[in-house]
This record gives C-alpha cells, structure tokens and sequence, in this order.
C-alpha cells in the first residue's frame, strides 16, 4: 500500500539475472589468437594446461607445442629433399640437353642424327621412342596428315605435349610405346618435319611442361637439317 494514496501497489516481476559479463569459449579462442604472446607472459599457465591427445593421454601444453613443431620440421625436411631432387634431376636433364645439341651439331647426315636422339633420349633419359618424320621425301608424312597435325596439335604453338590417337601413335612412331607424347614442329616455316618423342609414362609429357630446352634442341635442327635434307 503506498504511504501517500492509500492504494496498493502492484509489484513489478523481477528479469532473470544475467551475467553479460561471462565469457564463452569462443571468446577465449578469439582473445589468443589476436594475443599469440599470451603464453610468454604467463609462462606458468602453459605448463598447467592439459590438453586431450589421441595417443598419449592428457599432455601438456608444451609438450603438445613441442611435438607439433616436431612434425613441421620433418614435413619440412621432407619438402626440402624433395626439391632437392627435383633440382639434381633438373640439372641432369640440362646437361643432357647440352651435350646432346652439341653432338648433333657434328652429324653428316639425317641418319647420324637419328642415332643421336636414339642414343640420348632414349638411353640417358629413359624415354621410349624418338624418330623425326620429314615433310618430303619417299618416308614424309602424306600431306593430308600433315594438315590434320597442323590443326589438331599445332594450331597455337610449335610444340605438343600429351596423349595421342591411336592412329596418331600409328602414324608416327609405329608399334613403338608412346603412352604420352611431345611433339616439336621443325624448319622456320614449320616445313622441315616433326620431331616425336615417346613415354611409356601416360604422365610424362603434360601440357604444362616448360620448353626451354626442347626450344634450344629445336633452333638446333632447325640450323643442320635444311643442308642435310637439301630443300
């Protein structure tokens, strides 16, 4: 009853206490994450904490850190031996290519070069077939071939690199094995021939393969194969 009125009052409902100062999990991931030193000022903390491990039981927070780092080293070491043998390997086939163009520069004749690419690709490198197909003379490609190469495998560049028809494979490289292909257009008018180069790998030869070196083995046909085809 109010003092002043007389009348009786009605009591207002009390709201359900709240605490909006409680903080969620979220909110402590949230905080150490923008707070990566957290630990290095509360040292004692990280030696306290218990972390759940699928292995070991509950571990501490350091020895968690520890053995995370661990595995990044060995993923590291991994990539780095890795890499490192992509680059010997790198460097094996530059050589190869080196020597190679070299040696071709010393042929007589289209058979000696032949021999050479035999010898080189085939034996050094472990590829499975290479043969050059002329344009002209008594073993060319028939001319309507050579269009169909031109606007299926050449259209946009003087290289090819990848898996070809059955009656490509035929045409080119015979019963040879040429699971995956590079293919290299000769004469400075594209006119000389076709450089074809086998794998037995399907994987081997991929549209994305760099051609520097196969550029240079190209500009150096390119030079020796006119006199010794006399066109």
């Amino acid at each position: 009853m109010s003092e002043i009125s007389g009348h009786t009052e009605a009591m207002v409902p009390l709201e359900p206490y709240e605490d909006t100062g409680a903080v969620s999990a979220e909110d402590v991931r949230a905080y150490l994450m923008s707070h990566p030193d957290f630990f290095n000022q509360y040292p004692e903390l990280a030696e306290r904490l218990t972390i759940p491990h699928g292995h070991k039981g509950s571990v501490s927070l350091v020895e968690l850190q520890s053995e995370q780092l661990r595995k990044k080293v060995r993923q590291l070491n991994y990539k780095l031996n890795q890499l490192i043998g992509i680059a010997k390997q790198n460097e094996k086939i530059y050589r190869v290519y080196t020597d190679l163009n070299v040696q071709l520069l010393h042929c007589k004749t289209l058979h000696d070069i032949q021999l050479k690419l035999e010898e080189v690709l085939q034996e050094r490198l472990q590829l499975a077939s290479v043969v050059i197909k002329n344009f002209r003379g008594p073993h060319a490609i028939p001319e309507l071939q050579r269009r169909l190469f031109a606007e299926k495998r050449f259209k946009h560049d003087s290289f090819f690199f990848g898996r070809l028809s059955q009656h490509e494979r035929q045409l080119l490289f015979g019963s040879d094995p040429a699971e995956s292909s590079a293919l290299i257009l000769l004469g400075e008018k594209h006119d000389l021939g076709i450089l074809a180069v086998g794998s037995a790998d399907a994987t081997h030869f991929t549209p994305d393969m760099d051609t520097l070196l196969l550029k240079q083995l190209q500009q150096v046909l390119n030079i020796i194969l006119p006199d010794l085809l006399e066109y």
